[in-house]
Protein backbone atom coordinates (compact mmCIF):
# COMPACT_ATOMS: atom_id res chain seq x y z
CA UNK A 1 0.00 0.00 0.00
CA UNK A 2 1.01 3.64 -0.31
CA UNK A 3 0.52 6.81 1.70
CA UNK A 4 0.67 9.04 -1.38
CA UNK A 5 -1.84 8.54 -4.20
CA UNK A 6 -1.88 10.66 -7.36
CA UNK A 7 -4.63 10.37 -9.95
CA UNK A 8 -5.09 12.05 -13.33
CA UNK A 9 -8.45 12.25 -15.12
CA UNK A 10 -8.66 13.31 -18.77
CA UNK A 11 -11.60 13.79 -21.08
CA UNK A 12 -13.50 15.92 -23.55
CA UNK A 13 -16.22 18.43 -22.75
CA UNK A 14 -19.12 16.70 -21.00
CA UNK A 15 -17.07 13.78 -19.71
CA UNK A 16 -17.22 15.19 -16.19
CA UNK A 17 -13.56 14.81 -15.27
CA UNK A 18 -13.42 18.11 -13.33
CA UNK A 19 -16.54 17.05 -11.42
CA UNK A 20 -14.87 13.70 -10.70
CA UNK A 21 -11.77 15.39 -9.33
CA UNK A 22 -13.80 17.79 -7.23
CA UNK A 23 -15.95 15.05 -5.71
CA UNK A 24 -12.96 12.84 -4.95
CA UNK A 25 -10.97 15.65 -3.32
CA UNK A 26 -13.95 16.66 -1.19
CA UNK A 27 -14.57 13.05 -0.17
CA UNK A 28 -10.93 12.81 0.89
CA UNK A 29 -11.19 16.00 2.94
CA UNK A 30 -14.26 14.66 4.75
CA UNK A 31 -12.28 11.52 5.64
CA UNK A 32 -9.52 13.69 7.14
CA UNK A 33 -7.12 13.16 4.25
CA UNK A 34 -4.97 15.90 2.83
CA UNK A 35 -5.99 16.64 -0.74
CA UNK A 36 -4.84 18.81 -3.61
CA UNK A 37 -6.70 19.09 -6.92
CA UNK A 38 -5.42 20.90 -9.99
CA UNK A 39 -7.50 21.34 -13.15
CA UNK A 40 -6.36 22.18 -16.66
CA UNK A 41 -8.39 23.32 -19.63
CA UNK A 42 -7.99 23.80 -23.33
CA UNK A 43 -8.17 27.28 -24.91
CA UNK A 44 -11.90 27.10 -25.65
CA UNK A 45 -14.29 29.41 -23.80
CA UNK A 46 -16.87 26.62 -23.55
CA UNK A 47 -16.50 22.86 -23.90
CA UNK A 48 -13.27 21.37 -25.11
CA UNK A 49 -10.90 19.01 -23.36
CA UNK A 50 -10.04 19.14 -19.67
CA UNK A 51 -8.03 17.29 -17.08
CA UNK A 52 -8.07 17.03 -13.32
CA UNK A 53 -5.21 15.83 -11.13
CA UNK A 54 -5.90 14.76 -7.55
CA UNK A 55 -3.31 13.96 -4.90
CA UNK A 56 -4.44 12.31 -1.65
CA UNK A 57 -2.40 11.46 1.43
CA UNK A 58 -2.71 11.21 5.21
CA UNK A 59 0.59 13.12 5.28
CA UNK A 60 1.11 16.81 4.37
CA UNK A 61 0.96 17.59 0.65
CA UNK A 62 3.23 20.33 -0.63
CA UNK A 63 2.84 20.16 -4.41
CA UNK A 64 0.96 18.42 -7.20
CA UNK A 65 3.72 15.79 -7.32
CA UNK A 66 6.01 14.59 -10.08
CA UNK A 67 4.29 11.58 -11.59
CA UNK A 68 0.82 10.07 -11.81
CA UNK A 69 0.08 6.67 -10.24
CA UNK A 70 -3.29 6.05 -11.87
CA UNK A 71 -5.00 7.57 -14.90
CA UNK A 72 -8.54 7.47 -16.27
CA UNK A 73 -8.78 8.57 -19.91
CA UNK A 74 -12.20 9.03 -21.51
CA UNK A 75 -10.76 10.68 -24.62
CA UNK A 76 -7.33 10.04 -26.11
CA UNK A 77 -7.76 13.18 -28.21
CA UNK A 78 -8.17 15.08 -24.96
CA UNK A 79 -5.09 13.41 -23.53
CA UNK A 80 -3.10 14.52 -26.58
CA UNK A 81 -3.76 18.12 -25.54
CA UNK A 82 -2.29 17.55 -22.09
CA UNK A 83 0.40 14.93 -22.71
CA UNK A 84 3.16 17.48 -22.06
CA UNK A 85 1.60 18.24 -18.65
CA UNK A 86 0.84 14.69 -17.49
CA UNK A 87 3.69 12.42 -16.51
CA UNK A 88 2.65 8.80 -15.84
CA UNK A 89 4.93 7.02 -13.38
CA UNK A 90 7.09 4.14 -14.59
CA UNK A 91 4.54 1.66 -13.23
CA UNK A 92 1.35 3.65 -13.80
CA UNK A 93 -2.00 1.96 -14.34
CA UNK A 94 -4.05 3.60 -17.09
CA UNK A 95 -7.76 2.91 -17.55
CA UNK A 96 -9.41 4.15 -20.73
CA UNK A 97 -12.85 4.03 -22.32
CA UNK A 98 -12.99 0.80 -24.31
CA UNK A 99 -14.71 2.41 -27.31
CA UNK A 100 -11.80 4.85 -27.69
CA UNK A 101 -8.77 2.67 -28.54
CA UNK A 102 -5.20 3.58 -27.66
CA UNK A 103 -3.72 5.66 -30.51
CA UNK A 104 -0.68 4.06 -32.16
CA UNK A 105 1.46 7.14 -31.49
CA UNK A 106 1.05 6.82 -27.71
CA UNK A 107 4.35 5.75 -26.19
CA UNK A 108 4.23 4.07 -22.83
CA UNK A 109 6.86 2.84 -20.44
CA UNK A 110 7.68 -0.85 -20.32
CA UNK A 111 5.98 -1.29 -16.94
CA UNK A 112 2.92 0.87 -17.61
CA UNK A 113 -0.36 -1.07 -17.71
CA UNK A 114 -3.19 0.04 -20.01
CA UNK A 115 -6.64 -1.45 -19.41
CA UNK A 116 -9.71 -0.80 -21.59
CA UNK A 117 -12.89 -0.47 -19.53
CA UNK A 118 -16.41 -0.14 -21.03
CA UNK A 119 -17.39 2.78 -18.80
CA UNK A 120 -20.17 3.96 -21.13
CA UNK A 121 -21.67 0.49 -21.50
CA UNK A 122 -21.62 -0.11 -17.75
CA UNK A 123 -23.12 3.34 -17.09
CA UNK A 124 -26.00 2.72 -19.50
CA UNK A 125 -26.76 -0.64 -17.91
CA UNK A 126 -26.67 0.74 -14.37
CA UNK A 127 -28.28 4.17 -14.72
CA UNK A 128 -29.80 4.29 -18.18
CA UNK A 129 -27.37 6.89 -19.50
CA UNK A 130 -23.76 6.87 -20.60
CA UNK A 131 -23.34 10.34 -19.09
CA UNK A 132 -22.74 8.72 -15.68
CA UNK A 133 -19.57 7.02 -16.90
CA UNK A 134 -17.55 9.35 -14.67
CA UNK A 135 -19.46 8.10 -11.62
CA UNK A 136 -18.85 4.51 -12.72
CA UNK A 137 -15.13 5.31 -12.90
CA UNK A 138 -15.22 6.80 -9.39
CA UNK A 139 -16.82 3.64 -8.04
CA UNK A 140 -14.13 1.54 -9.71
CA UNK A 141 -11.33 3.70 -8.30
CA UNK A 142 -12.75 3.58 -4.78
CA UNK A 143 -13.06 -0.18 -4.88
CA UNK A 144 -9.61 -0.83 -6.30
CA UNK A 145 -7.49 1.74 -4.49
CA UNK A 146 -9.17 2.14 -1.07
CA UNK A 147 -10.40 5.66 -1.79
CA UNK A 148 -13.10 7.21 0.44
CA UNK A 149 -16.32 5.72 -0.96
CA UNK A 150 -18.73 6.54 1.90
CA UNK A 151 -18.27 10.34 1.78
CA UNK A 152 -18.26 10.10 -2.01
CA UNK A 153 -21.73 8.56 -1.93
CA UNK A 154 -22.86 11.30 0.45
CA UNK A 155 -21.43 13.87 -1.94
CA UNK A 156 -23.43 12.37 -4.82
CA UNK A 157 -26.61 12.58 -2.76
CA UNK A 158 -25.97 16.25 -1.93
CA UNK A 159 -24.92 17.22 -5.45
CA UNK A 160 -27.92 15.65 -7.21
CA UNK A 161 -30.57 16.13 -4.53
CA UNK A 162 -32.21 19.06 -6.33
CA UNK A 163 -32.59 16.96 -9.48
CA UNK A 164 -34.82 14.50 -7.70
CA UNK A 165 -34.58 11.05 -6.10
CA UNK A 166 -34.44 9.23 -9.44
CA UNK A 167 -31.27 11.07 -10.46
CA UNK A 168 -29.70 10.39 -7.06
CA UNK A 169 -30.60 6.70 -7.29
CA UNK A 170 -29.22 6.34 -10.83
CA UNK A 171 -25.88 7.87 -9.82
CA UNK A 172 -25.63 5.68 -6.74
CA UNK A 173 -26.33 2.71 -8.99
CA UNK A 174 -23.52 3.88 -11.26
CA UNK A 175 -21.01 4.05 -8.41
CA UNK A 176 -22.08 0.58 -7.24
CA UNK A 177 -21.64 -0.78 -10.76
CA UNK A 178 -18.15 0.70 -10.93
CA UNK A 179 -17.17 -0.90 -7.63
CA UNK A 180 -18.21 -4.31 -9.00
CA UNK A 181 -16.14 -4.15 -12.19
CA UNK A 182 -14.30 -7.45 -12.70
CA UNK A 183 -10.86 -6.13 -13.56
CA UNK A 184 -9.35 -9.60 -13.82
CA UNK A 185 -11.67 -10.36 -16.73
CA UNK A 186 -10.81 -7.09 -18.48
CA UNK A 187 -7.05 -7.46 -18.03
CA UNK A 188 -6.42 -11.19 -17.92
CA UNK A 189 -3.20 -10.75 -19.88
CA UNK A 190 -1.59 -8.43 -17.29
CA UNK A 191 0.80 -10.35 -15.01
CA UNK A 192 0.67 -9.68 -11.26
CA UNK A 193 -2.17 -7.18 -11.72
CA UNK A 194 -3.60 -7.65 -8.23
CA UNK A 195 -0.19 -7.10 -6.63
CA UNK A 196 0.31 -3.93 -8.67
CA UNK A 197 -3.07 -2.60 -7.61
CA UNK A 198 -2.40 -3.51 -3.99
CA UNK A 199 0.84 -1.51 -4.11
CA UNK A 200 -1.12 1.59 -5.12
CA UNK A 201 -3.95 1.25 -2.60
CA UNK A 202 -4.07 4.25 -0.28
CA UNK A 203 -3.10 3.44 3.30
CA UNK A 204 -4.98 5.68 5.71
CA UNK A 205 -7.34 5.73 8.67
CA UNK A 206 -10.26 8.10 8.97
CA UNK A 207 -9.54 11.41 10.69
CA UNK A 208 -11.25 14.70 11.48
CA UNK A 209 -12.74 16.45 8.42
CA UNK A 210 -10.72 19.25 6.85
CA UNK A 211 -11.68 22.40 5.00
CA UNK A 212 -11.20 22.33 1.24
CA UNK A 213 -11.00 25.48 -0.85
CA UNK A 214 -9.20 27.22 -3.68
CA UNK A 215 -6.81 30.14 -3.42
CA UNK A 216 -9.46 32.45 -4.85
CA UNK A 217 -12.01 31.21 -2.30
CA UNK A 218 -9.49 31.68 0.52
CA UNK A 219 -8.80 35.21 -0.74
CA UNK A 220 -12.50 36.13 -0.76
CA UNK A 221 -13.00 34.68 2.72
CA UNK A 222 -9.87 36.44 3.98
CA UNK A 223 -11.05 39.77 2.56
CA UNK A 224 -14.31 39.54 4.50
CA UNK A 225 -12.39 38.41 7.60
CA UNK A 226 -10.17 41.50 7.29
CA UNK A 227 -13.22 43.77 7.22
CA UNK A 228 -13.49 44.51 3.50
CA UNK A 229 -16.81 46.24 2.85
CA UNK A 230 -16.41 47.30 -0.78
CA UNK A 231 -15.34 45.42 -3.87
CA UNK A 232 -15.28 46.65 -7.46
CA UNK A 233 -14.09 44.48 -10.30
CA UNK A 234 -14.35 43.35 -13.88
CA UNK A 235 -14.46 39.63 -14.79
CA UNK A 236 -11.14 38.27 -15.99
CA UNK A 237 -9.69 34.77 -15.92
CA UNK A 238 -8.30 33.47 -13.58
CA UNK A 239 -9.52 35.80 -10.80
CA UNK A 240 -13.24 35.99 -11.61
CA UNK A 241 -14.20 33.66 -8.75
CA UNK A 242 -13.33 36.40 -6.23
CA UNK A 243 -15.86 38.74 -7.86
CA UNK A 244 -18.44 35.95 -7.94
CA UNK A 245 -17.96 34.90 -4.31
CA UNK A 246 -17.91 38.42 -2.89
CA UNK A 247 -20.84 39.35 -5.11
CA UNK A 248 -22.87 36.72 -3.29
CA UNK A 249 -21.52 37.05 0.24
CA UNK A 250 -20.33 40.63 0.82
CA UNK A 251 -23.85 42.15 0.73
CA UNK A 252 -24.80 39.73 3.54
CA UNK A 253 -22.36 41.54 5.85
CA UNK A 254 -23.41 45.06 4.80
CA UNK A 255 -20.82 45.24 2.04
CA UNK A 256 -21.19 46.47 -1.53
CA UNK A 257 -20.02 44.93 -4.80
CA UNK A 258 -19.89 46.69 -8.17
CA UNK A 259 -19.07 45.13 -11.53
CA UNK A 260 -17.65 48.03 -13.52
CA UNK A 261 -17.19 48.55 -17.25
CA UNK A 262 -13.42 47.99 -17.10
CA UNK A 263 -10.50 47.54 -14.70
CA UNK A 264 -9.51 51.21 -14.57
CA UNK A 265 -13.00 52.12 -13.37
CA UNK A 266 -12.93 49.25 -10.88
CA UNK A 267 -9.80 50.47 -9.15
CA UNK A 268 -11.03 54.06 -9.32
CA UNK A 269 -14.13 52.98 -7.41
CA UNK A 270 -11.92 51.20 -4.87
CA UNK A 271 -9.86 54.35 -4.28
CA UNK A 272 -13.04 56.41 -3.91
CA UNK A 273 -14.63 54.00 -1.44
CA UNK A 274 -11.45 53.86 0.62
CA UNK A 275 -11.28 57.67 0.66
CA UNK A 276 -14.77 57.51 2.16
CA UNK A 277 -13.42 55.35 4.99
CA UNK A 278 -14.26 51.82 3.83
CA UNK A 279 -11.81 48.94 3.44
CA UNK A 280 -11.84 48.26 -0.30
CA UNK A 281 -10.26 45.98 -2.89
CA UNK A 282 -10.39 44.73 -6.47
CA UNK A 283 -9.22 41.59 -8.25
CA UNK A 284 -7.75 41.17 -11.73
CA UNK A 285 -5.11 39.51 -13.87
CA UNK A 286 -2.18 40.88 -15.86
CA UNK A 287 -4.06 42.76 -18.62
CA UNK A 288 -6.35 44.32 -16.03
CA UNK A 289 -3.43 45.31 -13.81
CA UNK A 290 -2.00 47.17 -16.80
CA UNK A 291 -5.19 49.25 -17.00
CA UNK A 292 -5.20 49.90 -13.26
CA UNK A 293 -1.68 51.32 -13.23
CA UNK A 294 -2.79 54.93 -13.78
CA UNK A 295 -5.15 54.78 -10.82
CA UNK A 296 -2.42 53.08 -8.76
CA UNK A 297 -0.47 56.33 -8.98
CA UNK A 298 -3.46 58.26 -7.63
CA UNK A 299 -3.72 55.91 -4.65
CA UNK A 300 0.00 56.28 -3.97
CA UNK A 301 0.23 60.08 -4.12
CA UNK A 302 -3.01 60.62 -2.20
CA UNK A 303 -1.97 57.95 0.34
CA UNK A 304 -5.28 56.11 0.18
CA UNK A 305 -5.33 52.49 1.39
CA UNK A 306 -6.25 50.10 -1.42
CA UNK A 307 -5.72 46.45 -2.31
CA UNK A 308 -5.31 44.80 -5.71
CA UNK A 309 -5.47 41.01 -5.94
CA UNK A 310 -3.76 39.99 -9.19
CA UNK A 311 -3.76 36.39 -10.39
CA UNK A 312 -0.89 35.81 -12.82
CA UNK A 313 -1.44 33.92 -16.05
CA UNK A 314 0.56 33.30 -19.21
CA UNK A 315 1.19 36.54 -21.12
CA UNK A 316 1.62 38.97 -22.73
CA UNK A 317 -1.77 40.18 -24.02
CA UNK A 318 -4.47 37.51 -23.80
CA UNK A 319 -1.66 34.95 -23.68
CA UNK A 320 -2.69 31.72 -21.94
CA UNK A 321 -5.55 32.74 -19.64
CA UNK A 322 -5.95 29.31 -18.02
CA UNK A 323 -2.29 28.56 -17.27
CA UNK A 324 0.09 29.79 -14.59
CA UNK A 325 3.14 32.02 -15.10
CA UNK A 326 5.13 34.28 -12.76
CA UNK A 327 5.57 37.05 -15.31
CA UNK A 328 3.77 40.00 -13.67
CA UNK A 329 6.54 40.64 -11.14
CA UNK A 330 8.10 43.63 -12.90
CA UNK A 331 4.69 45.15 -13.57
CA UNK A 332 3.68 44.88 -9.91
CA UNK A 333 6.95 46.26 -8.55
CA UNK A 334 7.85 48.88 -11.16
CA UNK A 335 4.61 49.56 -13.06
CA UNK A 336 3.52 53.19 -13.25
CA UNK A 337 5.09 56.58 -13.87
CA UNK A 338 6.94 58.60 -11.28
CA UNK A 339 8.31 57.40 -7.96
CA UNK A 340 5.45 55.32 -6.64
CA UNK A 341 5.69 53.35 -3.38
CA UNK A 342 3.63 50.21 -3.05
CA UNK A 343 3.82 46.89 -1.21
CA UNK A 344 3.74 43.57 -3.06
CA UNK A 345 2.86 40.23 -1.44
CA UNK A 346 2.98 36.73 -2.93
CA UNK A 347 1.04 33.83 -1.39
CA UNK A 348 2.55 30.38 -1.78
CA UNK A 349 -0.46 28.12 -1.24
CA UNK A 350 -4.17 28.24 -0.47
CA UNK A 351 -3.76 28.90 3.25
CA UNK A 352 -1.29 31.64 2.38
CA UNK A 353 -3.91 33.21 0.14
CA UNK A 354 -6.09 33.77 3.20
CA UNK A 355 -3.30 35.22 5.31
CA UNK A 356 -1.83 37.37 2.53
CA UNK A 357 -5.10 39.16 1.78
CA UNK A 358 -5.57 39.87 5.50
CA UNK A 359 -2.01 41.20 5.74
CA UNK A 360 -2.52 43.20 2.55
CA UNK A 361 -5.40 45.03 4.23
CA UNK A 362 -3.38 45.41 7.44
CA UNK A 363 -0.41 46.94 5.61
CA UNK A 364 -2.58 49.09 3.39
CA UNK A 365 -4.64 50.45 6.27
CA UNK A 366 -1.75 50.91 8.71
CA UNK A 367 0.61 52.54 6.21
CA UNK A 368 -1.95 54.12 3.83
CA UNK A 369 -0.35 52.61 0.76
CA UNK A 370 -1.58 50.55 -2.19
CA UNK A 371 -0.84 46.84 -1.86
CA UNK A 372 -0.69 44.35 -4.72
CA UNK A 373 -1.03 40.62 -4.16
CA UNK A 374 0.60 38.46 -6.82
CA UNK A 375 -0.96 35.01 -6.78
CA UNK A 376 -0.17 32.29 -9.31
CA UNK A 377 -3.07 30.82 -11.30
CA UNK A 378 -1.88 27.44 -10.04
CA UNK A 379 -2.55 28.44 -6.42
CA UNK A 380 -5.58 30.61 -7.12
CA UNK A 381 -7.61 27.92 -8.86
CA UNK A 382 -6.40 24.66 -7.35
CA UNK A 383 -8.11 23.38 -4.22
CA UNK A 384 -6.31 22.21 -1.09
CA UNK A 385 -7.21 20.98 2.36
CA UNK A 386 -6.47 23.12 5.38
CA UNK A 387 -7.36 23.20 9.04
CA UNK A 388 -10.00 25.68 10.14
CA UNK A 389 -7.91 26.57 13.20
CA UNK A 390 -5.24 28.03 10.88
CA UNK A 391 -7.60 30.73 9.58
CA UNK A 392 -7.02 33.19 12.41
CA UNK A 393 -5.28 36.53 12.02
CA UNK A 394 -4.83 39.91 13.70
CA UNK A 395 -6.80 42.77 12.10
CA UNK A 396 -5.50 46.34 11.87
CA UNK A 397 -7.23 49.60 10.93
CA UNK A 398 -6.09 53.01 9.74
CA UNK A 399 -5.05 55.63 12.28
CA UNK A 400 -7.56 58.43 12.91
CA UNK A 401 -6.52 61.90 14.11
CA UNK A 402 -7.02 62.93 17.73
CA UNK A 403 -9.19 65.87 18.73
CA UNK A 404 -6.07 68.00 19.19
CA UNK A 405 -4.80 67.07 15.72
CA UNK A 406 -8.14 68.05 14.20
CA UNK A 407 -7.75 71.61 15.52
CA UNK A 408 -5.20 72.23 12.77
CA UNK A 409 -5.67 69.16 10.62
CA UNK A 410 -2.78 68.37 8.31
CA UNK A 411 -3.78 65.32 6.31
CA UNK A 412 -0.21 64.83 5.09
CA UNK A 413 1.59 65.91 8.24
CA UNK A 414 5.25 64.96 8.41
CA UNK A 415 5.81 62.05 10.79
CA UNK A 416 8.82 59.81 11.47
CA UNK A 417 6.95 56.82 10.01
CA UNK A 418 5.56 58.71 7.02
CA UNK A 419 2.03 57.81 8.14
CA UNK A 420 -0.36 60.69 8.86
CA UNK A 421 -3.71 60.25 10.64
CA UNK A 422 -6.56 59.99 8.13
CA UNK A 423 -10.17 61.11 8.43
CA UNK A 424 -13.21 60.28 6.36
CA UNK A 425 -15.70 62.72 4.80
CA UNK A 426 -18.12 64.07 7.37
CA UNK A 427 -15.69 64.19 10.28
CA UNK A 428 -15.93 67.59 11.95
CA UNK A 429 -12.82 69.71 11.32
CA UNK A 430 -11.40 66.84 9.27
CA UNK A 431 -12.09 68.15 5.78
CA UNK A 432 -9.09 68.11 3.47
CA UNK A 433 -8.31 68.35 -0.22
CA UNK A 434 -6.88 65.39 -2.09
CA UNK A 435 -6.24 64.67 -5.76
CA UNK A 436 -3.45 63.56 -8.06
CA UNK A 437 -1.42 66.75 -7.71
CA UNK A 438 1.63 67.05 -5.51
CA UNK A 439 0.64 68.84 -2.32
CA UNK A 440 1.74 70.25 1.00
CA UNK A 441 0.88 68.90 4.44
CA UNK A 442 -2.67 70.27 4.24
CA UNK A 443 -3.29 68.67 0.85
CA UNK A 444 -3.17 71.95 -1.06
CA UNK A 445 -1.46 71.72 -4.49
CA UNK A 446 2.22 72.64 -4.37
CA UNK A 447 4.57 72.41 -7.35
CA UNK A 448 7.74 73.40 -5.50
CA UNK A 449 10.65 71.01 -5.89
CA UNK A 450 11.49 71.14 -2.18
CA UNK A 451 7.95 70.12 -1.23
CA UNK A 452 8.03 67.37 -3.88
CA UNK A 453 11.27 66.02 -2.40
CA UNK A 454 9.81 66.22 1.10
CA UNK A 455 6.62 64.37 0.16
CA UNK A 456 8.47 61.70 -1.80
CA UNK A 457 10.65 61.06 1.24
CA UNK A 458 7.55 60.91 3.46
CA UNK A 459 5.79 58.39 1.22
CA UNK A 460 8.81 56.14 0.83
CA UNK A 461 9.58 56.15 4.57
CA UNK A 462 6.59 53.86 4.92
CA UNK A 463 8.52 51.09 3.20
CA UNK A 464 11.06 51.09 6.02
CA UNK A 465 8.25 50.67 8.52
CA UNK A 466 6.74 47.83 6.53
CA UNK A 467 10.12 46.13 6.23
CA UNK A 468 10.74 46.33 9.97
CA UNK A 469 7.31 44.91 10.89
CA UNK A 470 6.59 42.44 8.10
CA UNK A 471 9.35 40.13 6.89
CA UNK A 472 7.11 37.23 5.78
CA UNK A 473 9.91 34.79 5.02
CA UNK A 474 9.91 31.01 5.06
CA UNK A 475 13.18 29.15 5.37
CA UNK A 476 13.45 25.38 5.13
CA UNK A 477 16.37 23.04 5.60
CA UNK A 478 19.65 23.02 7.55
CA UNK A 479 21.43 26.15 8.77
CA UNK A 480 24.32 25.36 6.41
CA UNK A 481 23.49 23.94 3.00
CA UNK A 482 25.30 22.78 -0.11
CA UNK A 483 22.52 24.24 -2.26
CA UNK A 484 20.09 26.99 -1.36
CA UNK A 485 16.94 27.40 -3.45
CA UNK A 486 15.55 30.93 -3.68
CA UNK A 487 12.07 31.12 -5.15
CA UNK A 488 8.60 32.55 -4.60
CA UNK A 489 4.87 32.00 -5.02
CA UNK A 490 3.64 28.59 -6.10
CA UNK A 491 7.22 27.29 -6.30
CA UNK A 492 7.26 27.10 -2.50
CA UNK A 493 5.54 23.69 -2.46
CA UNK A 494 8.01 21.93 -4.77
CA UNK A 495 10.93 23.63 -3.01
CA UNK A 496 9.78 22.51 0.44
CA UNK A 497 9.24 18.95 -0.78
CA UNK A 498 12.67 18.94 -2.46
CA UNK A 499 14.27 19.95 0.85
CA UNK A 500 12.56 17.04 2.62
CA UNK A 501 13.52 14.56 -0.09
CA UNK A 502 17.12 15.79 0.03
CA UNK A 503 17.20 15.36 3.80
CA UNK A 504 16.02 11.77 3.40
CA UNK A 505 18.93 11.17 0.98
CA UNK A 506 21.44 12.77 3.34
CA UNK A 507 21.87 15.90 1.19
CA UNK A 508 21.97 19.41 2.64
CA UNK A 509 19.51 21.52 0.68
CA UNK A 510 17.74 24.63 1.99
CA UNK A 511 15.05 26.91 0.59
CA UNK A 512 14.22 30.60 1.02
CA UNK A 513 10.71 31.75 0.07
CA UNK A 514 9.67 35.38 0.70
CA UNK A 515 5.98 36.18 0.90
CA UNK A 516 6.63 39.91 0.72
CA UNK A 517 8.43 41.04 -2.42
CA UNK A 518 8.22 44.81 -1.96
CA UNK A 519 9.82 45.96 0.27
CA UNK A 520 12.04 42.91 0.11
CA UNK A 521 13.43 41.29 3.30
CA UNK A 522 17.04 41.90 2.26
CA UNK A 523 18.68 41.15 5.61
CA UNK A 524 17.09 37.72 5.76
CA UNK A 525 18.13 37.04 2.16
CA UNK A 526 21.72 38.07 2.87
CA UNK A 527 21.87 35.67 5.81
CA UNK A 528 20.52 32.86 3.65
CA UNK A 529 22.98 33.53 0.83
CA UNK A 530 25.87 33.42 3.30
CA UNK A 531 24.71 30.05 4.64
CA UNK A 532 24.73 28.22 1.28
CA UNK A 533 27.62 27.03 -0.88
CA UNK A 534 25.61 27.34 -4.11
CA UNK A 535 22.47 29.33 -4.90
CA UNK A 536 19.75 28.22 -7.31
CA UNK A 537 17.10 30.82 -8.17
CA UNK A 538 13.95 29.18 -9.53
CA UNK A 539 11.09 30.99 -11.25
CA UNK A 540 8.45 30.46 -13.91
CA UNK A 541 8.91 33.17 -16.52
CA UNK A 542 11.05 33.51 -19.61
CA UNK A 543 13.08 36.61 -18.71
CA UNK A 544 14.21 35.68 -15.16
CA UNK A 545 12.41 38.64 -13.58
CA UNK A 546 12.92 37.46 -10.00
CA UNK A 547 16.66 36.97 -10.51
CA UNK A 548 17.03 40.42 -12.06
CA UNK A 549 14.99 42.00 -9.28
CA UNK A 550 17.17 40.37 -6.61
CA UNK A 551 20.30 41.44 -8.45
CA UNK A 552 19.16 45.08 -8.29
CA UNK A 553 19.71 45.24 -4.52
CA UNK A 554 21.28 41.98 -3.29
CA UNK A 555 24.90 40.87 -3.45
CA UNK A 556 24.33 37.58 -5.25
CA UNK A 557 27.57 35.60 -4.90
CA UNK A 558 29.52 35.64 -8.17
CA UNK A 559 30.31 32.20 -9.54
CA UNK A 560 27.90 30.54 -7.12
CA UNK A 561 24.55 31.85 -8.35
CA UNK A 562 22.55 29.80 -10.84
CA UNK A 563 19.15 30.42 -12.40
CA UNK A 564 16.56 27.93 -13.54
CA UNK A 565 13.68 29.64 -15.31
CA UNK A 566 11.08 28.64 -17.85
CA UNK A 567 7.92 30.04 -19.36
CA UNK A 568 4.55 29.20 -17.85
CA UNK A 569 2.00 26.80 -19.27
CA UNK A 570 3.02 23.77 -17.23
CA UNK A 571 3.87 23.65 -13.53
CA UNK A 572 7.50 22.91 -12.75
CA UNK A 573 8.15 19.47 -11.32
CA UNK A 574 10.46 18.61 -8.47
CA UNK A 575 12.45 16.26 -10.69
CA UNK A 576 13.46 18.98 -13.13
CA UNK A 577 14.53 21.29 -10.29
CA UNK A 578 16.49 18.45 -8.69
CA UNK A 579 18.18 17.83 -12.04
CA UNK A 580 19.36 21.45 -12.03
CA UNK A 581 20.65 21.00 -8.49
CA UNK A 582 22.71 18.01 -9.57
CA UNK A 583 24.18 20.00 -12.44
CA UNK A 584 25.40 22.84 -10.24
CA UNK A 585 26.99 20.41 -7.80
CA UNK A 586 29.27 19.14 -10.55
CA UNK A 587 32.65 20.92 -10.24
CA UNK A 588 32.99 21.54 -13.97
CA UNK A 589 29.63 23.26 -14.22
CA UNK A 590 29.57 27.00 -14.81
CA UNK A 591 26.97 29.41 -13.38
CA UNK A 592 23.87 29.68 -15.51
CA UNK A 593 23.91 32.65 -17.85
CA UNK A 594 20.81 34.82 -18.01
CA UNK A 595 20.09 37.39 -20.70
CA UNK A 596 20.79 40.97 -19.68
Amino acid sequence: MTRDFTLSLVGAGGDGVVTMGDMLARAGAREGLNAMKTDAYGPQIRGGESSSAVRLSPDPIYSQGDAVDVMVIFSWAGFARFKSEINPSDDAIIFHEATDPVPPEFKRGANVVIIPVPFIEIAKAASGTGASKNIVALGMLCGLFHLPEKPLRASIERRFKKKGPEVVASNLAAIDAGAKIDLAALASDVPNLQARIEAKRLDYTQGAPKLLMSGNEATAIGAMYAGCKFFAGYPITPSTEVLQILGEWLPRVDGRVIQTEDELSAFGAVVGASFAGVKSMTSTSGPGLSLMTEMLGLAAISEIPSVIYNVMRGGPSTGIPTKSEQSDLFQAIYGGHGDMPRAVLAPADVEDSFHCIVEAFNISEEFQIPVIILNDQLVAQRIETLDEASLVHEIKDRTAPTEDELEDYKRYRETPSGVSPMTAPGVAKGIYQTNGLEHDEYGSPNAGYLMHEQMNAKRFRKLWGIRSKYNFVRRYGPEKAAVGIVTWGSMKGPAEEIVKRAEARGQKVAAFIPQILMPFPKNELDQFLASCDQILIVEQNYTAQFYKYLRSFADLPAGRTHVYKKSGGRPMTMVEIEDEMLKILEPANEPVEVMA
